[in-house]
């Protein structure tokens, strides 16, 4: 009885399956539709592995979702198939909400119905893992509120965040009206290998390696605390074995950075690694209209999550950036393509007037 990932071909899935692949004996059913932000190549020489099986299929697709539940019988499902840039979701919200509630909802009554079907200890040990975002909670103001944590109450303010919201809100209904062992956790911004390069760091990465402009939205000054795909797909893992249902676990690095402190910090790291005979990577950098409804800090307090699950993030956000930039430079093959075909570094989300 094996595993059920959804969306284990996009950056933080192909982290997890990476990881469940090398360290565990478990079969893994990757159920991922295979959208432009899909990416096969980041599992690497485990995409042949005889214990990944891949099935391309919609989590909207009552049919498709039902069929690879009734196949293949999975003990645990670790929900993370969904639509996650902020400013796609200004541009496109349908999309959004038809993936993120829609989908995780028909995913909910298919593990109910798979659920129902067991007994004795698989019963007992069936978990619905639901991945989900610190911007469910909304903003923190200033620089002095405390972090979020599993009691703070939901404010989300996007139409991304509202979708992940609704969704959150739907996992924990089931687990409460149907008894179905549902739990959820909620991270922080991630970054690493692969990352599709609509988000900050590899957008602004690539954008500097080819002397383009950093556009830096307002003055630069909103925060986030960044993990390591590798340390979140680290943890995420043991919550998947050692969650507990009904619970919430929030997920962070303690690496908070204003966005300015991000730009400048890809900047220097550049410098060092491939210099630009034009100078200084930061006179490139563009202060340009903030989004619509922009957040100004996010925060987690991850004490509850680390207590439970026995986790702790290892990288420093300073060397863990160097490892990624790295990790862009040396994999040009993968991302060149992607910048001329899908998606070339231009503005999502823009003012509307």
């Amino acid at each position: 009885m094996p595993l059920l990932i959804t969306g284990g071909y996009g950056f933080i899935g192909s982290a997890v399956l990476r990881r469940l692949l090398t360290t565990t004996d478990e079969v893994i059913v990757n159920l991922d539709r295979m959208t432009y932000a899909a990416s096969p190549e980041s599992l690497g020489a485990l995409r042949g592995d005889r214990r990944h099986v891949h099935i391309q299929a919609d989590i909207c697709d009552v049919a498709a979702v039902r069929d690879a539940f009734a196949t293949w019988k999975p003990t645990r499902v670790m929900h993370l198939a969904a639509e996650s840039h902020v400013d796609r979701s200004i541009d496109g919200p349908a999309e959004f909400i038809r993936t993120n509630v829609v989908g995780t909802q028909v995913l909910l009554e298919a593990a109910r119905e798979h659920w129902s079907t067991l007994e004795g200890e698989a019963r007992s040990a069936f978990r619905f893992h639901h991945v989900s975002t610190d911007e469910v909670f909304g903003s923190l103001e200033s620089r002095d509120d405390a972090p979020f944590d599993e009691h703070t109450r939901y404010d989300p303010r996007s139409p991304y965040s509202a979708s992940k919201a609704a969704s959150d809100h739907l996992v924990r209904a089931w687990q409460h009206t149907y008894g179905l062992p549902t739990f959820v956790s909620n991270t922080t911004n991630n970054y690493g290998p692969w990352q599709f390069p609509e988000k900050l760091i590899p957008l602004v990465t690539l954008n500097a390696l080819e002397a383009r402009t950093l556009p830096v939205y307002g003055d630069g000054s909103n925060i986030r605390d960044w993990i390591h795909v590798e340390d979140h797909a680290e943890a995420l893992c043991l919550a998947l074995f050692r969650g507990q249902p009904g619970a919430t676990y929030c997920l962070g690095p303690r690496q908070e950075r204003t966005n300015l402190e991000v730009v400048r910090a890809i900047c220097a790291t550049l410098d060092r690694l491939r210099p630009d005979p034009a100078g200084p990577r930061e006179r490139l950098i563009t202060y340009v209209k903030d989004r619509p409804g922009h957040d100004f800090r996010y925060a987690m307090d991850p004490v509850g999550a680390e207590r439970a699950l026995g986790w702790t993030a290892r990288r420093d956000f300073e060397s863990g950036l160097a490892e990624t930039i790295a990790w862009y430079l040396d994999n040009e093959a993968w991302w060149r393509p992607i910048r001329e075909k899908r998606y070339a570094g231009q503005r999502l989300g823009g003012v509307k007037a």
